[in-house]
């Protein structure tokens, strides 16, 4: 194809990005990326933000929340991150992605220098006091099978290039590390 990744990052001024932020349900995750996404589009960079609600309503509406079906969704939405940083867009991805193979197999389809992992750290305690979508109670009542944190396993990052805790950091103090980490690389 003629007009590659590097033409297209050109003509929108900006170098493509898929910055993949993950952690437990109610750790920050969707506040952390739609405000950094909210930034970024004030600065004039173009964005799409790929977050579970999303993506689950349509490419993804097939996959249940077995743990196949949770690689599945890694997999496509990290096919899908890529295919939007091809088009030179800064691509936004917030999903829970509890296993470190997923991960890594999201980060090999990059550029080492096109992929930023930000992992959202609190505590499950934290996270299940937040519960802003009541998964966490439904979980512990038995009516959701398979629910991170709870009857399903969520490995953290070994390696993130950014850990964010934040029970420790307001979001806003938090997407000023993001954006300052972006904007040094």
């Amino acid at each position: 194809m003629d007009v590659d990744k590097e033409a297209r990052s050109a003509l929108k001024g900006q170098k493509t990005l898929c910055v993949w932020f993950t952690g437990l349900s109610g750790a920050g995750k969707s506040t952390l990326a739609n405000l950094l996404d909210k930034r970024l589009h004030e600065a004039g960079r173009h964005t799409y933000l790929l977050d579970g609600d999303n993506v689950r309503q349509g490419l993804n509406r097939d996959l249940g929340f077995t743990e196949t079906d949770r690689v599945e969704n890694i997999r496509r939405v990290a096919e899908v991150a890529r295919l939007m940083t091809d088009a030179g867009l800064i691509v936004l991805v917030s999903f829970i992605s509890p296993f470190r193979t997923e991960r890594r197999m999201a980060r090999e389809l990059f550029a080492p220098s096109e992929f930023l992992e930000v992992f959202v750290d609190a505590s499950l305690a934290e996270c299940e006091r937040r519960d802003p979508k009541g998964l966490y109670a439904k979980a512990r009542r038995g009516e959701l099978k398979d629910f991170t944190g709870i009857d399903s396993a969520y490995e953290a990052p070994e390696s993130a290039e950014l850990r964010l805790n934040t029970q420790e950091r307001s979001a806003a103090e938090c997407v000023e590390i993001i954006i300052e980490r972006i904007l040094r690389d």
